[in-house]
């Protein structure tokens, strides 16, 4: 594989490890802010914009931590006769579902800037009572399928290279 695949390859899957080990941490934050709120709706007045806020966390987990679940093998996958297949049989199979992984995350990408785009424009809110702005949840959903995508090609990548007897790493 030539030296700027490997590149690519290396660099993508540090800033994927890098992000995702960070976001690991985010579960320990949407636990204390759900102890947080139900402690708050047991002995005083119900804080309005906790759940709110740990679905956020929530979708931050997701979004940012997937990148490094498909680089870490961990992600679901339909096993019907995949398990049985030699390691080249496997990333042959990957290879080619990749287009349409790759294909639906430049979609899902180009929609979430659109629709980041227009919260930075227009100052959208959420529809609750709390309503904050959307703005700074819909950049870290940008900024976590751009890394997906990233990802997705670099695992291409990789598994070009075992189908063709090679290795990147």
């Amino acid at each position: 594989m030539p030296k700027a695949i490997k590149t690519y390859v290396r660099v993508v899957e540090a800033v994927s490890r890098a992000v995702g080990r960070f976001t690991m941490y985010l579960v320990f934050a949407m636990i204390g802010l759900l102890l947080f709120s139900s402690i708050s709706k047991t002995f005083f007045l119900p804080a309005l914009w906790t759940l709110e806020m740990a679905q956020f966390l929530m979708v931050a987990y997701y979004l940012l931590g997937g990148g490094y679940s498909m680089q870490l093998d961990s992600h679901v996958r339909m096993d019907i006769a995949y398990g049985r297949w030699s390691p080249r049989g496997k990333a042959f199979a990957d290879s080619l579902t990749a287009f349409c992984l790759i294909g639906y995350l430049g979609l899902l990408l180009w929609g979430s800037l659109s629709s980041t785009q227009y919260a930075l424009q227009y100052g959208e809110t959420s529809y609750s009572s709390w309503a904050p702005y959307m703005a700074p949840i819909k950049i870290i959903m940008v900024f976590g399928i751009f890394l997906m995508l990233l990802q997705a090609i670099a695992t291409f990548f990789k598994d070009l290279a075992k189908v063709r007897g090679l290795s990147i790493t």
